[in-house]
Order: structure tokens, then sequence, then C-alpha cells
């Protein structure tokens, strides 16, 4: 997600420049890869790069190869990355990953290969999930390279792919995988020839909402920016809750404890961490985000504490569903032995981290399956979150 935000922001400035730029986007992968589909990287035409495609290993040839497409306002192209042991000698990266890694290079010269940006744009900052699907490889002449067909978040459709029996096909599986809120390869049958086409969820950046503006708020917030989510942090002291103190969140808000439905959309994306260290203001917080959608729920505090919070909402006739019990994680944060403000809130992030991709927070080394699960089906990974196919 801080990989898109950040080329979405130099995209901006390199036009006010009148800067060249090309763009390179991961379409397929197969095998040991350090990206997946999705994974983006911005090239100008003065050398800068952001973003990645690889581990830093491809991005000097990628760039090569965008240096020609953009003085020469090129076609797009796919480049075939085959990092496997025989075929790396070849290549003379000597990478050994095991891997093959197909990436899409477009110059943004024109405006249809801006329009993928100004889509990503929308989606991140509508606060709404949209499907951008792009043809990466084709056989006969029903498509281009890089055509592509938008659903916005409205439900409204643009498409550059000439072929109308293609974009029908398409239209189908964009609903579903909107509704699943999963991206995904797909390869159409076409009277022509064959069409590979990636389709791309484009999920707004996560909603953290902070409750509590005290001193060991600060790295949490700083955490949760630097992954790209966007923050918002709540309390009802006017000396804590200041952009002076939290210069980089997106949101500040004033209020009580049992008002904070007047002033916050409590969704199924939102994750919560309640850090007031006021135990009747933790009380009233619980009342209203047990019950509410949010994805996540962390209380800073001992265990004994919160069962204590519990047994008082028991008290007075609330009475948490076992689902809802599900989504509270007390006390917040993984077991890494956090002592100081940063390593708690290193223990929170990747806490919610690991709930958001459905994962265990075990060590690597002790993993079974591959680190990219179901890596060789259709399970991707977009800008950090694996997406099962």
């Amino acid at each position: 997600m801080k990989e898109l935000q950040n080329i979405l922001a130099a995209f901006e400035q390199t036009q006010n420049q009148g800067q060249l730029t090309a763009l390179a986007t991961v379409v397929k992968t197969s095998g040991s890869v350090y990206r997946r589909p999705g994974a983006r990287m911005l090239l100008t035409e003065e050398g800068q790069m952001i973003g990645c495609v690889s581990g830093g290993c491809l991005e000097s040839d990628v760039f090569e190869k965008a240096q020609a497409l953009m003085f020469t306002d090129g076609v797009p192209v796919v480049v075939n990355y085959n990092t496997t042991a025989s075929d790396d000698i070849v290549w003379g990266f000597g990478l050994g990953c095991n891997g093959v890694i197909e990436v899409l290079i477009e110059p943004l010269s024109n405006q249809l290969a801006k329009d993928q940006l100004d889509f990503i744009a929308q989606c991140l900052h509508g606060q709404q999930s949209g499907v951008m699907a792009t043809v990466f490889k084709i056989t006969g002449d029903s498509a281009k390279i890089a055509s592509r067909l938008f659903l916005k978040p409205d439900g409204t459709v643009i498409s550059d792919i000439e072929d109308e029996s293609l974009v029908q096909q398409i239209l189908v599986d964009v609903q579903q995988i909107l509704n699943q809120g999963k991206s995904r390869l797909k390869s159409y049958i076409l009277p022509g020839g064959i069409a590979e086409v990636f389709l791309e969820v484009i999920h707004p950046a996560v909603p953290l909402v902070v409750f509590g503006a005290g001193h060991d708020a600060i790295p949490v917030v700083n955490l949760g920016k630097h992954q790209g989510w966007h923050v918002t942090v709540v309390d009802n002291r006017p000396g804590y809750i200041t952009f002076e103190r939290f210069p980089d969140c997106d949101q500040i808000i004033f209020s009580e404890p049992q008002a904070i439905q007047n002033h916050l959309n409590l969704n199924s994306r939102t994750v919560a961490i309640v850090m007031t260290h006021k135990y009747e203001s933790d009380l009233a917080l619980l009342r209203t985000l047990l019950p509410s959608p949010v994805r996540y729920i962390g209380i800073l505090g001992p265990k004994n504490r919160t069962q204590r919070l519990l047994q008082d909402l028991k008290s007075e006739g609330f009475v948490p569903t076992d689902a809802q019990l599900q989504r509270l994680y007390a006390p917040v944060g993984l077991d890494i032995g956090a002592d100081s403000p940063e390593v708690i809130a290193l223990a929170i992030v990747t806490e919610i981290q690991m709930v958001l991709t459905g994962r265990s927070g075990q060590s690597l080394k002790d993993r079974k399956a591959p680190i990219h699960q179901g890596s060789e089906s259709n399970t991707v990974c977009i800008d950090g979150v694996l997406m099962n196919g």
C-alpha cells in the first residue's frame, strides 16, 4: 500500500516537471520469487526508481528496457525473467531463486496508460475497492498488450479492449472478484486465440483507529503510516489530540468515548486499538466496538484487566458473542518480548498484519507450506497481502 502511494506521489511530481516516465508491473509469477503479481515500479528518465519488482536484482535490466520505451514512445512489452538454476546462467543475474517473473513495462506517455494510476488513486483516496483487468499476453489480434478494463467503485465500467466478447467475459469475472476481494490471473479462450489477463482488486488503505493519544500511541501511528494505512487518533484531551503531536496521522478526532459513533465509520475493514489507559474509557469503547463490524480490536493492558472489563459489560446486560470475542485481541500484540513503546508498537502492528493476511505469526523456518502459499495456483499477493484465488 505504501509503495503505491509513493508511486502516485512521484508520478504527480514528474508530470509537473515534464519528465518522461514508465511503469513496470509484475503480472505473473511461478516458483520462488521475491514479489508477486501487482508489485509495481515507476521509472523516470532521470534514473529514479520508485517501488520494486524484485529484491533489487532485476531493476537495472527493467530500467534499461523502460528507457528504450520512454524515449521512443514504444508499445508496451512483457519481459520474462527466468531465475531457475539453468536459465540463471543465461540471464547472468546469479539469483538462484528458482522462479519465473513476467513484468509488463509500458511508457506513461498517453492518457490510456495514465488511466491506471488515476484509477488506483481513486480507489485509495475514495476508501472503496475497484477492479482493474490488464491484458498482458495475447495470441491473435483480439486485444493489445496493456489494454484494460476498469470496474470503478461506483459500478462504472471503462474499457479500451477492442474485442467485445473478451470484454463480456472479463465483466463477469471482475464483478465476482470484487465481491470476493481477491485478485487472480485468468486465461480467456477467444475465436482468434487466447488472452491472459491479470484481474487485480485495488483496495483502499486499511483504516486504523487508535483510541488514546498518549506517548505510547505515537510509535503505533508512525508504524501504521509506514504501512500506508489510513490512521485516525481519537482522544478527549485537547492538549494531546493535536497534529503537532501526531504530524503523520490522517485524522484526529476530539471525542468522548461514548460518542465515537458520531464521528467514525466503523466498518468491516477497520482495525482498532484501545490504549487510553483509563478503565472507564476502555469500558465505554468496548460497548461500541464489540457490537460493531470492525475486523480487529486490540486492547492494551494485562489479560485480567480485559476479563474484568468483559465481566462489567455482562453485569450491564451486554454479553459478547463468540464471534465478537474472536475479533478481540487482549493483551494486544505478538509475543516478541516487547518492553518499550517502540517495540510494543511493532508487536501491535505485526499482529494486525497477521490478522489481515490470515497468517499464523510463526517463524518462517517452522512453516511447512511455501512462504507465498498457493503461489503455484491462483494465489497472488497485492501490497504484501496474500489473496487466494
